[in-house]
This record gives C-alpha cells, structure tokens and sequence, in this order.
C-alpha cells in the first residue's frame, strides 16, 4: 500500500500487481491467472454436474443450470438475434456471460478479493473473440463487397455524404467498436475495486484511531459499496453479452 504522509495507505495502480506464485521459464503465473483457470474450471464443473445426467424432473443443481442457462437464452440471445438465428450462438454467449460474471464476483469473495476483469487483458481478450466472430460473419452472410457495405454503412442515397458517413462507420465500427467494449467492463472493475479497497483500508486505518466513529461510518459505507459492486458485476455480466449479440445481430441483417 502506498502511504501519502499521513499515515492512510492509500490504494492505487499497486493495488492491481501480483508477485509471481512461480515461474515456468519466461512466463510468470499469479493470483489473478489463477483466479481466471478456478473461474474456468468452476463453470465447466458446474455445468458438467448440472446437466451431464439430465432428468426430466430436475433436481436442485440441474434447477439453477436450467434458469441461468434460460436466462441468457431467452433474455438476451433470443431478445437481440431471434430463436432461429440466436439457438447457435447460445453455448458461446453462455459461457461468456458466466465467465465475466464470476470474474468479477471475485471482488467480493474472502481471500480472493479481486475482480479479474479488472485486468484489461481478460475483457481484450473475450472483445476480440466477439470482433473475430462479428467480422468473419459479417463477409460470409454479404461476401466481400456486401460486407465492407455492411460495416461501413455505404448507401448511394446519402449522397455526397456517403463517403464521410462511410468513413466514420468504419472508424467507429472496425476500432473504436472492440477498444470500448472491452474497456466499459475493464473500466468498471478497475474502479469498483479501487473503492472498495479505500474503503475498507479506510475503515482499518480508522478502527486503530482516535476517529472510531469514522471507523462505522466508512464500514457502512464499505457494505454498501459490496452490495452495489454485486450488482454492477451482474449488469456488467449482461452488457458484455449484450452487446456481443448486438454485432453479431448487425452481422447477420441486411444491408440496405
């Protein structure tokens, strides 16, 4: 922790760096790659228990993997794509709904206590996944000329505006489009937890003062500000998938 003078150790740019747990030649293997394969491992596992032996009467586990599957299926892939062009894409957007969702939730979990998404590699990571799948769906539904149509907006009836309203839709589309999709849910993470951590280093450095009552104050505010992070992960969750269904819907629709 950084100290400012004053004796508060107040969080920052520190506050996301990891040592090394070991080394493997060049390569380096820390807590938030760790919290990345356990988030792995604990969908695949989950999902395997859930449904590797479905009942027609579901029990409890199978219960749970049937409303959160249903849940991403019907209230975002089927709302955005359609059920006929959407059922493909369920098992991919599913899995990444999940992933980001217990990503983040590590930012409230004992021990753990970091969000991994808040690592912009990860959120780079799964935008470029869905920019892969967006393009390369956009040129085979259009082929080459009808997709650069389709990115870049072109329409003879603009005019002579075509070419500038052209340009910017590529700008906006080809980069601008990954960059802020993965930076609106590193943003989030990455200021959460800065909060979250002042906080509650707050709440301790008052605690072993005289300004105790401070102390509650900034203790109320630290599980206030868990139960909205709780919240946010979720929503974060739900627009990174929502917005992978919006390109890839833009993909799959006429140009005209």
């Amino acid at each position: 922790m950084a100290d400012n003078g004053c004796g508060f150790p107040a969080p920052g740019l520190h506050s996301f760096l990891f040592k090394p747990i070991f080394h493997v030649g060049g390569f380096e293997f820390n807590k938030v790659m760790l919290l990345a394969l356990i988030t792995t491992l604990l969908i695949v596992t989950f999902f395997t228990m859930a449904f590797g032996k479905a009942k027609v009467v579901p029990g409890k586990l199978q219960m749970i993997g049937e409303a959160g599957y249903d849940f991403v299926r019907r209230g975002i892939v089927y709302e955005t794509l359609g059920k006929r062009e959407g059922e493909k894409y369920v098992p991919l957007m599913v899995s990444i709904f999940f992933f980001v969702w217990i990503m983040n939730v590590w930012s409230v979990v004992p021990l753990a206590q970091f969000p991994v998404s808040s690592i912009i590699a990860y959120p780079a990571v799964l935008a470029l996944l869905v920019y892969v799948i967006w393009v390369s769906l956009t040129f085979k539904r259009h082929g080459f000329v009808g997709g650069w149509k389709n990115i870049t907006g072109y329409d003879n009836s603009l005019g002579p505006i075509k070419w500038l309203v052209s340009f910017i839709e590529f700008f906006s589309n080809l980069l601008v489009r990954p960059f802020t999709h993965a930076v609106r849910l590193f943003a989030n993470m990455f200021a959460g937890h800065l909060m979250l951590v002042m906080f509650t280093v707050a709440s301790w450095y008052l605690l072993n003062s005289y300004m105790i009552p401070a102390a509650g104050v900034s203790f109320v505010m630290t599980m206030a500000m868990i139960v909205f992070e709780l919240f946010v992960q979720a929503v974060q969750a739900y627009v990174f998938v929502l917005l992978a269904c919006t390109y890839i819907q833009g993909a799959l629709a006429e140009h005209h």
